[in-house]
């Protein structure tokens, strides 16, 4: 999994959150807590490339496409477009985040991450914009090919 290494090595930053953070953002790519419900994934509003659809089980793609469909969802698609786009990076708060994700999924990554919600959405918030930019350096979601997925 170079690419995610590669994308939270900058984002991330050090002490003793980061690898809370690193284990958070790693579930929330995977689609590990995103997929615990029966309810299927909806489907983002920004393209995603056909060979692997958002609510396909493509790991880290699958989970980049839902993690951002809940962003712009949530009315943060203006923050959202920024980290995939080229150009500066927009921020988002804590509760910004918190509510994009849902209570029960902050609840189950703070949880699996062994850090409070509060410090665990103050990770996410820092370190989101600058993973989301590097998992997405032509300006779009990559295409399962280009994440070296097979």
């Amino acid at each position: 999994m170079g690419m995610f290494d590669d994308a939270v090595q900058d984002a991330v930053p050090g002490g003793n959150l980061a690898k809370p953070i690193v284990i958070a953002l790693g579930a929330l790519l995977l689609k590990k807590m995103l997929t615990h419900d029966s309810a299927p994934a909806p489907q983002p509003a920004a393209p995603v490339p056909p060979a692997m659809p958002a609510g396909a089980d493509g790991g880290l793609l699958g989970g980049l496409g839902d993690l951002v469909s809940k962003f712009q969802k949530a009315g943060h698609g203006g923050a959202v477009d920024s980290w995939i786009g080229s150009g500066p990076n927009q921020t988002l708060q804590p509760g910004q985040v918190g509510s994009a994700l849902g209570q029960s999924t902050i609840s189950d990554l703070a949880r699996q991450a062994g850090v409070s919600e509060q410090d665990l959405l103050n990770g996410l918030a820092q370190a989101l914009p600058g993973v989301i930019d590097k998992l997405t350096p032509k300006g779009r979601l990559p295409t399962a090919a280009e994440l070296g997925m097979r």
